[in-house]
This record gives C-alpha cells, sequence and structure tokens, in this order.
C-alpha cells in the first residue's frame, strides 16, 4: 500500500511490508525517515521541500539557531581557526611549518569564507590547488573547527578525504652513505653523518647529542628525543658497538659534540647535505633517510622491534612498519635457527 503525499520535487511513501515512511524524489531516489508516523513523516517532509526551496531563508535560519549558542560562531572565517591553530601548536619548529603552509595560495581560497558557510566544492578547490602537505594541514584545521563546536558537523567524512599521496620515501644504501662521508671535506660534518648511519637518530637530536650524553662506563649513548619531551616519553639508550665507538673518540669529550651544526636551522643542515648529494649524482634522499635506513637494517638482520622502536623513538607499531617497509627480508632455515636456540627473546 502506497500513501502519496506529494509537495514540490519530493514525495511521501510508505513500504507494504511495516509502516516506516520514505521519501522520493523525482528522479527515483529514495530515503528513509525513520518514523511509522505519518504526522511525523509529514513533518520531515515538508522541512525537506522547504530546505530544498528556500536554501538561502534556510541559511539565515541557521546563523540565528547558532548565534543563540555562541555569538561569534556565524561569522567565524577560516584565518580565525588557523590562528588558533597556531596558539595550540606546541613546538616552534611545527610553528614554522604552519605558517609557511598557512602562505600559500591555496589557502588563499578560504582565509576569509565563513565556517559554516563552507562546502565540499570549497575545501575540494583547496585540495586541488595544494599538496600533499595543503591536505594534511587542511584536515587538521576542519577537524579542529569540528573539534571546537565551530562547524556543527563534518563537512568531509574522513572515507571522504583524499589520500595525501605523499612522495615516497626510501633508505639510504650503503653505497651511498660510503659515498656521502668519503666525498665531504668537513670532518665535523663527515662524523655527523656518521653519526646518522650508526644511531638512526633525527637530524636534529643527532646535531644536539653532547658528551654528557654518552656512558663510557656502560657504553652507552642516552638521549631524549626532542620532540617527545613534552610527553615524558623515555630516552633513547643504544649500546656503543665498535663503529660507534671509532666515530664517538674522534668528536669532543665535553660540551656538544657538534658545536657548528647545533645552532643551525633544520633547512640549512639539509641544504649541505642536499649540495653535496647533488655533487655525487645521488637523488630521491634527505638526511631524514638515515631513519628509514636504520628501520630497515634492522628489520633485514632480524633486530627486535620493539628494541627498534626505543632506538627510533617510534611510540606506534604502525609507524616504525611504515619507516623499515622496504627492507627485503630474507628468513633463515627455522632448523638453524631453532640449533642456534635463538628466538627466546623476541
Amino acid at each position: 500500500r502506497n500513501i502519496s503525499h506529494a509537495q514540490g520535487m519530493l514525495t511521501l511513501k510508505t513500504k507494504s511490508r511495516g509502516r516506516i515512511y520514505y521519501i522520493q524524489d523525482a528522479y527515483g531516489k529514495q530515503k528513509s525517515l525513520k518514523t511509522s508516523s505519518l504526522a511525523q513523516a509529514k513533518k520531515l517532509l515538508a522541512a525537506k521541500v522547504e530546505a530544498a526551496e528556500e536554501p538561502h531563508l534556510n541559511l539565515e535560519k541557521a546563523r540565528i539557531y547558532l548565534a543563540s549558542l555562541d555569538p561569534e560562531l556565524p561569522n567565524r572565517t577560516w584565518q580565525d581557526v588557523m590562528d588558533f591553530y597556531e596558539q595550540q601548536a606546541v613546538q616552534e619548529s611545527s610553528v614554522i611549518r604552519f605558517r609557511r603552509a598557512m602562505k600559500s595560495k591555496p589557502f588563499d581560497l578560504i582565509r576569509y569564507k565563513r565556517i559554516i558557510e563552507t562546502t565540499r566544492i570549497d575545501l575540494r578547490a583547496v585540495l586541488s590547488a595544494g599538496t600533499s602537505s595543503t591536505n594534511g594541514f587542511l584536515r587538521q584545521l576542519h577537524n579542529l573547527a569540528v573539534g571546537e563546536q565551530w562547524l556543527p558537523w563534518p563537512i568531509l567524512t574522513s572515507k571522504q578525504w583524499p589520500s595525501r599521496g605523499s612522495k615516497p620515501k626510501r633508505a639510504i644504501t650503503s653505497e651511498e652513505h660510503a659515498r656521502i662521508v668519503a666525498a665531504e671535506k668537513n670532518n665535523e660534518r663527515r662524523l655527523y653523518y656518521s653519526i646518522l648511519w650508526e644511531t638512526g637518530a633525527s637530524q636534529t637530536d643527532a646535531a644536539n647529542l653532547e658528551a654528557s650524553n654518552i656512558d663510557w662506563k656502560n657504553r652507552l649513548l642516552i638521549y631524549h628525543r626532542k620532540k617527545l619531551v613534552r610527553r615524558n616519553a623515555p630516552p633513547a639508550c643504544l649500546a656503543i658497538g665498535p663503529r660507534l665507538e671509532k666515530v664517538l673518540r674522534q668528536l669532543s669529550d665535553t660540551g656538544p659534540l657538534f658545536p657548528s651544526l647545533k645552532p643551525l636551522a633544520e633547512k640549512n643542515r639539509c641544504t649541505f647535505f642536499y649540495k653535496l648529494c647533488r655533487k655525487l649524482g645521488i637523488s630521491g634522499i634527505t638526511l631524514h633517510c638515515y631513519r628509514y635506513s636504520w628501520a630497515e637494517r634492522a628489520k633485514k638482520l632480524g633486530y627486535s622491534q620493539r628494541w627498534a622502536q626505543v632506538a627510533l623513538g617510534h611510540s606506534s607499531k604502525a609507524v616504525h612498519e611504515a619507516y623499515a617497509a622496504g627492507a627485503e627480508v630474507v628468513c633463515p632455515s627455522l632448523e638453524e635457527y631453532e640449533k642456534e636456540g635463538r628466538g627466546n627473546d623476541r
């Protein structure tokens, strides 16, 4: 049995089995109203017809309702979200990256647009004009606006956001590292690259190392990752092997291990490395790729994942696995593995 109640482009009907009403538009698309009450179904139908016929009037109504909750809400723009995001940033390096991203042209498309007037088309225009970095920052701004209830509901759901499509990252090979160290004329930078190779430390953490981080009595290198200090994360603690010892013995036994590199900005240390790699004809790598190299070497050699996570400062298994994803692992014979009595500590 169908009960029709035509108003504009929508029709109210009910299924023959059960009295759950649904609406059907002129194109035959149906949507349940999730009610068995005819009176309530007609009210919902009328509201949808009104919304379709008078979108501008409904927007003004929405502004009035939102203003009753927060007087400033109807007039807030995405620039307000950007300013609030910057205030919440903890690390100075994060603030610098954020400011640089917000100055890019794609964000000019929504910078002074009211948040509640923003549509999917607006966000997708920003995404189309930007890069993977734009995608990441826009998503954070959007989620912040939703979290602060400046957006009544998400404009794009998590499934509707396009993948970031970041450039593939690769590890530095042992052959490339050997060429880099051999070609570097500056002794401090040459030892710095060797430390990155042996420890997998981030470029900033390695540059900030001091003699006090070395425990020669117990043969340990102990340091806190700069980005994890505020989380009270445990320090990275690595046993000093022969190769690492050889490098550390060539550095100062007091104060900073790299006094010239420590005060430099990340981009300046990267510039030195980039110019050297370009001179050698090596492409597709940065200083950060030393971390991928360490992770892949550890995985290939069967190094315990929990130890590797501590060494690299990864609290997430997923993050660590992403770093080590490029490793080509050859599984040893299980028979030989058992004979050696290995695997008990894994």
